[in-house]
């Protein structure tokens, strides 16, 4: 007996295509009973936007084997059976090694994916004809334990500040959880250490200005109840969830992209795959402008600089990176003390 399955025609830049969908009632949200076939028409009617935003770019593909309660896995190798219409681009990660990673250029692309169980999208912050020079910086605000997104809009906004001091114009999503994404678009002059430098200049100005709000610590036992700054984004090879990517939480939240004057007032329970459509159509992009104001780095390697000079340097990196130059040990505080 042949499988179920439905065919959603999704309008692109090379006209519509059918696209088909296996076990479209599938529930991915048990929860909310949100279907493969709801994530499809979500990304089908958000397409533009999504593509404006994470299209043209090296993804990574968080997919799941059941509904986003299960097992969960990453792909980056574009998977077999990839349509013809989806390219790739090959990219060099940490290790030295390289390999393709998917590059999704039209809607359709997007609703592939979800064909192939994927519901969250991580797109790098570089392009795909400049794989090695970000064109993005990032900046997490993460909230930690005793904290919640209340706290990130203050440590936000004030991140604003420093970053149109360095020269940046910024622009802001919800994470889709507790979190706050900070962008501001870059010349994609610059490696992705200088990035990551760059992030860590801002990160500490912030942390200098509000000291009991916001930590650079890389140890969650050193963090306490305060918003950690998370350079560690910046890196080659680490993404965040995209602008318009749904996540993998039970009342399926979207990471949206939000103008400034909505931070205040914000409620990311509000931003999800059911309504997320209707607000594009009403609300707009407030990003659809984003790569027209690209900056400068400069101002925030002039701060690294100067707080490497004060004695301020590296920054722990994820475990699984070799060791990088001038890194201090990764050891938790707490047993480095021990052992001493």
């Amino acid at each position: 007996m042949a499988s179920e399955s439905t065919t959603l025609t999704v309008d692109g830049p090379n006209g519509p295509r059918d696209m088909r969908i296996s076990s479209p009632g599938r529930v991915l949200w048990p929860d909310l009973g949100l279907t493969k076939l709801d994530l499809a028409r979500y990304l089908a009617d958000v397409g533009d936007a999504f593509i404006a935003a994470n299209g043209g770019r090296p993804v990574a593909l968080q997919r799941f084997s059941d509904n986003v309660d299960g097992e969960q896995f990453f792909s980056k190798n574009p998977p077999k059976g990839t349509p013809d219409f989806i390219r790739s681009v090959k990219v060099v990660f940490p290790s030295a090694r390289s390999h393709p990673m998917l590059v999704l250029d039209e809607p359709a692309a997007a609703v592939w994916a979800a064909q192939m169980n994927t519901v969250v999208f991580h797109p790098w912050p570089s392009r795909a004809d400049n794989t090695d020079n970000p064109d993005q910086l990032r900046i997490d605000l993460d909230p930690q334990p005793g904290t919640d997104f209340d706290d990130a809009i203050p440590a936000a906004l004030e991140l604003k500040d420093v970053l149109a001091e360095a020269g940046l114009i910024t622009f802001i999503k919800t994470s889709g959880n507790r979190g706050l994404h900070v962008y501001a678009p870059v010349e994609p002059t610059r490696e992705f250490l200088d990035v990551r430098h760059a992030v860590i200049a801002a990160a500490r100005e912030l942390e200098r200005r509000m000291p009991d709000k916001v930590t650079t610590a890389w140890w969650k036992e050193e963090r306490g109840n305060r918003v950690f700054v998370d350079f560690n984004q910046a890196n080659r090879d680490r993404t965040i969830a995209g602008a318009y990517s749904p996540r993998a939480l039970g009342h399926a939240p979207v990471s949206c992209p939000i103008s400034w004057d909505e931070l205040g007032g914000a409620d990311p329970k509000n931003f999800t795959i059911l309504t997320v459509p209707d607000r594009l159509k009403t609300v707009g992009d407030p990003w659809a402008d984003m790569k027209d104001k690209p900056g400068k780095i400069d101002v925030l390697l002039e701060w690294w600089e100067r707080d490497v000079g004060a004695g301020l340097g590296e920054l722990p990196f994820p475990p699984d990176y070799p060791k990088m130059p001038g890194e201090p040990p990764r050891v938790q505080p707490s047993r480095a003390r021990k052992k001493d």
